[in-house]
């Protein structure tokens, strides 16, 4: 069953993306083949707004003669779709780091990610589990954090994960570390409890690092597609944040 989803899935994705961009690239660059890139960009969850942005980048080159074929147009789309991510590209990380987002969104993984990325700077991190609901939540950072030679504080199943989080600061305050990464938790009983806990853990790093900036990380994955904006306007209202991490890239056209 699981596999039929995954399969009929892939396959919508197939037959409203991936293959009409594939004979859109074919085909010689029209007033049709414009419109059609817009329904597959809309199509591709794109959104309205930034659809508009790409469309009039297009329509201003094919209208002064650059655009002559399908690979030109991929050429420019590809050119303008990076050109949007290095537009909001993060590049402040502070060293303390939290990761938020709901269960199952990667925020565990782009921790160790992180812890990776700052072990090639040649620093010393210390990792802190405070995602106790879940189940192997901690088990899974743990063996991240072995396999990078990295420090770890951990809890116990249930413990409030404020508790965890002051531990781990003032581990961080003690150790001579260079940066914190914090996993926290996706799901509490409501959302209400989820963001109050978030708060809380915020409350705790501030009181235990008041001169330390604090950096607040959304993990979203990308097949959520628009449906991405609504988790970030509600987590945002209880943590401000900083950036966004977009995990599971490679599963959809989204």
């Amino acid at each position: 069953m699981v596999f039929g989803f995954i399969k009929n899935t892939l396959q919508k994705i197939y037959n409203t993306v991936t293959s009409p961009i594939k004979e859109l690239f074919a085909r010689p660059v029209d007033e049709q083949a414009l419109n059609d890139l817009e329904v597959i960009l809309l199509s591709a969850d794109t959104g309205i707004k930034t659809t508009k942005l790409i469309m009039e980048k297009v329509k201003n080159a094919w209208q002064h003669g650059n655009l002559q074929d399908g690979q030109d147009l991929k050429a420019l789309l590809q050119e303008e779709l990076l050109a949007l991510l290095e537009s909001e590209k993060f590049s402040n990380l502070s060293n303390v780091i939290v990761l938020v987002g709901i269960n199952g969104s990667g925020k565990t993984t782009a921790a160790a990610k992180l812890g990776h990325l700052l072990k090639q700077q040649n620093k010393k991190v210390l990792f802190v589990a405070a995602d106790t609901f879940r189940a192997a939540a901690t088990q899974q950072l743990e063996r991240w954090a072995q396999q990078l030679n990295a420090d770890i504080v951990i809890g116990t199943e249930n413990q409030d994960p404020a508790s965890v989080v002051f531990a781990g600061m003032q581990k961080y305050k003690t150790g001579n570390y260079d940066a914190v990464i914090i996993d926290t938790a996706g799901r509490l009983q409501t959302k209400i409890n989820l963001m109050k806990e978030l708060e809380k853990i915020k409350r705790v790093i501030a009181t235990q690092a008041p001169d330390q900036k604090i950096t607040t990380l959304l993990t979203i994955d990308s097949m959520l597609g628009q449906n991405s904006f609504e988790q970030a306007k509600l987590f945002n209202e209880s943590t401000p944040i900083d950036g966004v991490i977009l995990t599971k890239m490679d599963g959809t056209a989204k």
